[in-house]
């Protein structure tokens, strides 16, 4: 009997040890309700607008309800459109392929060498873009843009210019729709492409989570310029699409945008320090 008894005991030990790791291992992940957050303090000194979206819950978080609707023009927050088109139709086979420098100083110093789809995103490299759109023409370009709802869809401006402080414009509101539905792969372009974008879109990673986005700025329009910074956040598993748009003294207010939702996502530990 003792030794049944010890027995017992040591399998009983076992049994609950093992069920303790088990739920240690699958301990899900805390749960953001988006709706609690506050950002107020991000936006002292610039005014602006701020959007996140928890796709699990379907939950969203707007900061100031009335600028989230107005559309600007999207700047190089294009640059994920035009990517997933030039790809689509084969304007660039992929995000290897590259395009000449033509010689010609520009404003920043990596734009003057030759780049890649990806490095163009990743340096938000003007002339690359513009290249490609060109190469995409009129046509094509007017007719992704429609079948995915893009903003106001208007390309008047000119080929290589309608997304530059011109014709096109976007509210942060459709840019968290058209992120989201990228996010999900269920924009009208093929997998890969998809795939292939999102890739090219990461601007950091950490143990626990993967944030993709992209800049964009309007330069400076009577002393402000308009800033942009919108992706997604992976974060064990969860996703949550964002979109900033704020004004700033900056001359280059992209990367001000980018500061604040950094700050945002960290203070509710999406990002880390």
């Amino acid at each position: 009997m003792k030794k049944q008894s010890i027995v017992m005991v040591m399998m009983l030990f076992f049994i609950v040890g093992s069920a303790s790791a088990w739920a240690n291992k699958i301990q899900p992940a805390e749960v953001l309700d988006v709706a609690a957050i506050s950002v107020n303090e991000f936006f002292q000194k610039n005014e602006g607008t701020f959007v996140l979206k928890d796709l699990e819950s379907g939950k969203m978080f707007i900061y100031n309800n009335e600028r989230v609707k107005e559309q600007r023009t999207p700047n190089s927050t294009f640059k994920i459109m035009n990517s997933l088109i030039g790809l689509q139709v084969k304007a660039v086979k992929d995000e290897y392929e590259i395009k000449h420098w033509d010689g010609t100083k520009r404003t920043l110093d990596n734009w003057n060498q030759d780049h890649t789809l990806a490095s163009g995103m990743r340096n938000s490299v003007v002339w690359y873009y513009q290249e490609m759109a060109r190469d995409i023409g009129e046509g094509r370009m007017q007719e992704w843009l429609e079948r995915c709802s893009y903003g106001n869809r208007d390309i008047s401006g000119g080929i290589d210019r309608f997304w530059l402080n011109s014709s096109l414009k976007i509210s942060p509101l459709e840019q968290v729709h058209f992120l989201e539905e990228l996010y999900r792969e269920t924009l009208p372009f093929d997998k890969g492409v998809m795939k292939t974008v999102k890739r090219i879109m990461i601007q950091r990673e950490g143990d626990e989570y993967i944030l993709y986005g992209k800049t964009g700025s309007s330069g400076l329009e009577e002393g402000l310029s308009t800033g942009w910074f919108v992706g997604f956040v992976v974060i064990k598993g969860q996703p949550y699409v964002f979109a900033t748009n704020l004004d700033s003294q900056e001359e280059i207010a992209g990367p001000v945008a980018k500061k604040v939702t950094i700050g945002i996502l960290q203070k509710y530990n999406l990002v880390t320090r």
